[in-house]
């Protein structure tokens, strides 16, 4: 009897085991979908984690973030044209601004739920030092085609195919890119054979399960398994490796001559996510770190120091004519 007992009590062990298991793959594949693929209903995107209360993370975690697909709410005040390039992801709307004698072109990548319309600042900084600029819209964002975003994977084709289109046209080409942007940058070079003649990179997150597990930390939840539920999904989902995507492994495969931004109160990238992409980069390498600053554009707080990195750096890089 104890015996038999035994096993119906293992069993009923197994089969809630596998329920709950089960159930946990499901709330993680719904919740991949969600990160993943934008939506065409209007509203606001739900909030980065650290600004949610307690009510609003229970409220995330039970159905999913709220992902409009970014709109470009500003538009450029110096004279630009709209091009449409074409990638493997679909149709990719630019914004160009040349000036007159250029030294070379910025090609300008913005981070996850954003759009090109954030870069107008960075964009107008560049034309002042002499470059002509062309801001895109990583598909899925913007004016571009598409509503899927892998954060970084395969945006990589996306910049692929704007900075082989500008060399293409002649003259040096800098690459400015933040956050997911970032990623994709050094997933281009290390994978994709792009070679820019430098790279300006602000804050790449260290690796896609990195970041996921970011996101649990900040909903004061247990990152395993969860986390890694959700990077498998988020790559099955999408027909890639998600473990793979990983900006330090790609970053020891990156010679280009890159400036690397972060900010030291940053919740998302770590510093030692940071200390091992920059230590990793195989080529010329500069770091700038800004004190007090978040996950955000460095100009708002430390603009001096901001416009004085960029300006020093890119004839060291090489980047101008």
């Amino acid at each position: 009897m104890a015996a038999k007992k035994r096993y119906r009590y293992g069993r009923r062990t197994l089969v809630l085991a596998a329920v709950v298991f089960a159930g946990l793959n499901v709330v993680a594949a719904f919740h991949a979908w969600r990160f993943t693929h934008f939506t065409t209903e209007a509203g606001p995107h739900t909030n980065n984690p650290e600004q949610l209360t307690a009510g609003q993370k229970l409220w995330v975690l039970l159905t999913g973030i709220q992902n409009p697909k970014p709109v470009n709410q500003q538009r450029p005040d110096f004279p630009y044209a709209t091009l449409h390039l074409p990638s493997p992801n679909g149709r990719l709307e630019c914004w160009y601004g040349p000036v007159a004698r250029p030294r070379g072109t910025v090609a300008l990548f913005h981070g996850y739920t954003s759009s090109k319309g954030k870069l107008l600042t960075e964009a107008g900084y560049f034309r002042r030092l002499g470059y002509n600029v062309l801001l895109t819209d990583f598909a899925g964002n913007g004016g571009s085609e598409g509503n899927v975003c892998t954060v970084g994977r395969h945006e990589a084709a996306d910049v692929a195919a704007v900075v082989s289109w500008l060399q293409r046209r002649g003259g040096p080409v800098v690459v400015y890119a933040n956050s997911m942007g970032a990623v994709a940058t050094l997933r281009a070079e290390a994978e994709l054979g792009v070679r820019p003649a430098a790279n300006v990179l602000e804050c790449p997150y260290g690796s896609m399960l990195q970041t996921a597990q970011g996101r649990f930390r900040f909903m004061h939840v247990p990152s395993f398994p969860m986390a890694n539920l959700l990077v498998f999904w988020g790559g099955v989902e999408n027909n890639f490796q998600a473990f793979d995507l990983d900006a330090t492994r790609y970053a020891a495969r990156v010679r280009t001559p890159t400036l690397l931004l972060w900010g030291t109160a940053d919740p998302r990238v770590t510093r030692q996510e940071t200390d091992a992409i920059f230590a990793a980069l195989a080529g010329p390498r500069q770091r700038q770190d800004f004190v007090g600053s978040g996950h955000e554009p460095y100009w708002r707080r430390h603009r001096a120091l901001w416009e004085q990195t960029i300006r020093h750096f890119l004839p060291r890089a090489g980047a101008a004519q």
